[in-house]
């Protein structure tokens, strides 16, 4: 048989010899006429016209991809809700957040052998320093936005102001800043002479004066805000002193305390109120108005333990919703030696009316009555503070 000749043959047959597959097999028979690649139903009409269309009827459906819907027994989502199938990017870093070990142990013999072995053998912490460092993880939480905490109980000697210095220093420490003790006292407070010194001695009563400086949000700053309150160094807080004037007979009212309030609200993010012993004060009222939670302060002593409760009465009668969701409490201890059955009595009753009680210490840097010295409050103490801290931050 003859090789085709590719320059006399026909193309047709050249396509059909080059498309063969291998291995090579003997030349099939000439094929039969081609027929047309579709039928077209004739039609009746005239026959000259535009080539004949598409054949009727729909085309062949093409392989679709799963519905998505959800398996079988499964609720199906919301209308107009898109289920989350997949796990997000936050979710991914949450998770992680969460699986992540804590570092290796610091204190007590754990620590020790951690030191001791160069690092080689590395204790996980143990109970109390776990605790430790979730406690100093919820206070450094984010809020929603500023947060005012109200420190409350009708009679003096209460612990008010020693409870805002400790707290101020607990959350500003943690915290890194951001926080400010107001002496909302409506005359003289204390709070001024008991925290560190400033070299001003401008106070509530000045700045109240002052406010215009402070009407245009956008040339406001915090820096002009510094020469009114009283920096607290190392612990990280400021100080807001109440009027220190002798020759002074006016009162804190209510729209000052609220003008003031908003203002706190712009430069910092928590606010520890230190309010007076006159629940019927005005500015006392307006305190338990704006705050997002109460503590009542209270020693272990029946006098201040009773107060403390007479002003939760008061506080129900006079129409407070929610203040055992809305109120803890911290009794002190005021000697090295103190009646057990009384603490206990009185731990109990504060454990039905608020949401949790928190025990601090006996102190002499808290009951010296002179300028707080921060780095000489004892250990117990500080750990005592940071719990109630705690206690505050998960109520919020």
């Amino acid at each position: 048989m003859s090789r085709p000749d590719p320059l006399s043959d026909p193309l047709h047959e050249v396509e059909h010899t080059l498309i063969r597959p291998r291995p090579v097999l003997p030349e099939p028979p000439p094929a039969p006429p081609a027929s047309p690649l579709r039928h077209v139903t004739p039609v009746a009409g005239p026959t000259s016209g535009p080539p004949p269309g598409p054949p009727n009827g729909p085309p062949p459906a093409r392989p679709t991809a799963p519905s998505g819907g959800p398996p079988p027994g499964l609720p199906a989502p919301e209308a107009g809700t898109e289920p989350r199938r997949f796990m997000t990017a936050t979710d991914f870093l949450d998770r992680r957040a969460d699986a992540a070990e804590p570092g290796p142990a610091t204190w007590g013999w754990r620590g020790r052998i951690r030191r001791w072995s160069g690092g080689a053998i590395r204790p996980r912490m143990g109970p109390a320093e776990r605790a430790y460092e979730q406690d100093r993880a919820l206070i450094q939480k984010d809020f929603h936005g500023p947060v005012t905490i109200a420190f409350i109980n009708p009679k003096g000697g209460a612990a008010k102001t020693t409870g805002v210095l400790a707290a101020g220093y607990t959350f500003g420490t943690v915290r890194g800043g951001g926080v400010v003790a107001w002496d909302n006292n409506e005359t003289r407070g204390t709070l001024g002479i008991r925290g560190s010194r400033s070299s001003h001695t401008k106070t509530t009563k000045e700045l109240l004066g002052d406010l215009d400086k402070f009407a245009d949000v956008s040339q406001s700053r915090i820096g002009d805000l510094g020469s009114y309150v009283r920096s607290q160094g190392d612990a990280h807080f400021d100080v807001l002193a109440s009027d220190e004037s002798p020759n002074v007979t006016g009162q804190i009212h209510a729209d000052d305390f609220n003008s003031i309030h908003q203002l706190l609200t712009r430069f910092y993010r928590v606010i520890l109120v230190d309010t007076g012993n006159n629940m019927r004060a005005e500015n006392w009222l307006a305190a338990a108005d704006a705050a997002d939670l109460l503590v009542v302060t209270s020693t272990v002593r029946e006098d201040t333990g009773y107060s403390g409760l007479w002003m939760l009465d008061a506080l129900q009668e006079a129409g407070y919703q929610n203040l055992k969701y809305k109120t803890v409490t911290v009794l002190s201890d005021p000697s090295t030696t103190v009646d057990g059955k009384l603490a206990a009595d009185l731990v109990d009753v504060y454990q039905q009316r608020t949401r949790g009680v928190y025990r601090v210490p006996y102190d002499p840097a808290l009951v010296a009555g002179s300028v707080l010295p921060y780095n000489q409050l004892s250990h117990g103490t500080r750990m005592s503070w940071l719990r109630a801290c705690a206690g505050m931050t998960s109520a919020l």
